[in-house]
């Protein structure tokens, strides 16, 4: 019988992993538990079983043509055995009963010759409780293709005619359709169908010989639905504004200031500065400017940071992590005292602590690893206005182009995209060349205003590591961190 028909496992999402990638290949829970017991023959602590389906597409357009289109089918199989600290790894892009033991005969050297519990999924099964934080629609067939080409079309038309001075336009759109299915040898069975969309958009304008760039976009796990002419007008706006400010900014001074960070996306600094140093193996490892802090104050009072993997429709969501764990939302900072780490299942072993369900890998040919989902930072209890108000002299920071950081001490570098002079409590014009210099764990201490304002990012986050990439979520509501190093043109 080709399937894992199992008498109280059961889930939509399941019965589609099952279809996509199970019972095409004559493969059923026999041969599954089989896999993982071979494995466990030669002692390790634990092993699984990672499928994955994935389909995606992109276009493009520049200069009113869509000059490039894509579409991507790949699946295969992940198999990992872990024994200790030592991690063992194949995968193969061909599902079959052979395939499977080949790659689990390469994972048995790092383990120790004997025997280990393994359970078996014949007769002791568990399937992750199924939750419905996005829908499981095929987000590649919710619009027609000839649609497709319209709404870039629709969103380039739209940008100029914002303004005259717009000289270039370029728009892509890009969906994932995937379905994973994850069996361990503790006997759970964990799946899930996960769709992903974006629309991005980057618009060039050029005045009186000067010439600057702006970038928007969003997107969701959900169809290309959302993306109505509101939404567009939305995206259209934000990147218009970004490159006809700084038409006329002026060149930002350099030197130590009180910083204004707006809501939403201005998170990627939170994410990058502090997120990073706060993932379970680095700080297993002792390499993160975090480590062995838990319990200590690391940022000024009323500071609270999460990762929220459960947070609806986001794309940094996952109903399950990569390893079948549920998702949560994990308190990393609370009042500004470290209280945890995120973690997979392997550092949170070695560690002693609860695993938090931020096992992620890109894909079945990658290995899992902690990683963030949501990142935010939670409200405070000032108006936005009154923060503006309180700086005397110093620079509003709108949002940000990007970034690096070095996890082992927290240093790092961002540059602003949009970015204003404060003088007296007001707003007065735009700057540019504003790169904000710094230490993460530092500037934490830093914060002296937190607003009321939470907002998240638009749906554009990419986080790297190690090689893999997977989306992700930041916010944060608007915060006054007070001294600074600005690197300025001025």
């Amino acid at each position: 019988m080709t399937d894992l028909s199992i008498p109280g496992v059961h889930g939509p999402a399941l019965d589609a992993a099952v279809s996509a990638l199970i019972t095409p290949y004559g493969l059923d829970i026999h041969a599954l538990s089989s896999v993982l017991g071979s494995m466990h023959a030669h002692q390790v602590d634990y092993a699984d079983l990672y499928f994955q389906y994935a389909r995606s597409e992109g276009w493009s357009l520049e200069e009113g043509i869509v000059k490039a289109g894509s579409f991507n089918i790949d699946q295969g199989v992940g198999v990992r055995a872990v024994s200790g600290e030592k991690t063992a790894f194949a995968y193969s892009d061909e599902i079959s009963v052979a395939a499977l033991h080949e790659a689990a005969a390469a994972t048995r050297a790092i383990g120790r010759q004997g025997q280990s519990a393994c359970a078996d999924l014949t007769t002791g099964a568990q399937m992750r409780p199924e939750r419905l934080l996005y829908s499981a629609l095929d987000p590649l067939a919710s619009l027609g293709d000839a649609d497709k080409v319209a709404l870039l079309g629709r969103l380039e038309r739209m940008a100029r005619a914002k303004d005259s001075r717009i000289t270039q336009v370029m728009a892509s759109l890009g969906a994932e359709f995937e379905v994973i299915l994850v069996a361990r040898s503790d006997g759970v069975i964990a799946a899930d169908v996960r769709p992903l969309v974006r629309v991005s958009l980057q618009v060039i304008a050029e005045d009186g010989g000067r010439r600057e760039q702006g970038r928007s976009g969003g997107g969701g796990r959900f169809g290309y639905g959302y993306f109505t002419d509101d939404v567009l007008q939305s995206y259209v706006d934000d990147a218009v504004r970004t490159a006809t400010i700084n038409l006329d900014a002026r060149d930002a001074p350099a030197g130590t200031t009180t910083v204004v960070l707006g809501a939403g996306w201005p998170g990627i600094l939170l994410h990058e500065a502090v997120g990073h140093g706060l993932e379970g193996d680095f700080n297993r490892k002792g390499a993160s400017a975090f480590s062995g802090r838990i319990g200590q104050r690391v940022a000024a009072r009323g500071v609270t940071v999460i990762d929220d993997g459960t947070l609806a429709d986001r794309r940094g969501s996952l109903n399950v992590d990569d390893e079948g764990n549920p998702t949560r939302r994990n308190v990393l900072i609370e009042d500004g005292v470290l209280v945890g780490y995120m973690q997979d299942t392997m550092n949170a072993r070695l560690m002693g602590v609860p695993v938090t369900g931020n096992g992620r890998r890109e894909s079945y040919a990658s290995l899992p690893m902690p990683r963030m989902t949501n990142t935010l930072m939670l409200n405070g209890d000032r108006d936005p206005q009154e923060i503006i108000a309180s700086v005397r002299d110093g620079i509003f920071a709108a949002s940000f182009e990007g970034g690096q950081v070095d996890i082992t001490n927290g240093k790092f570098v961002f540059s602003a995209s949009e970015a204003y002079k404060i003088e007296n409590g007001r707003v007065t014009y735009p700057v540019r060349g504003v790169t904000l210099i710094g230490n993460g764990p530092d500037a934490l201490t830093r914060v002296a205003m937190i607003g009321n304002d939470l907002a998240m990012d638009l749906g554009v986050g990419v986080c790297g590591k190690e090689g893999q990439s997977v989306p992700v979520g930041v916010g944060q509501p608007t915060l006054r961190i007070d001294a600074i190093t600005v690197g300025g043109t001025a």
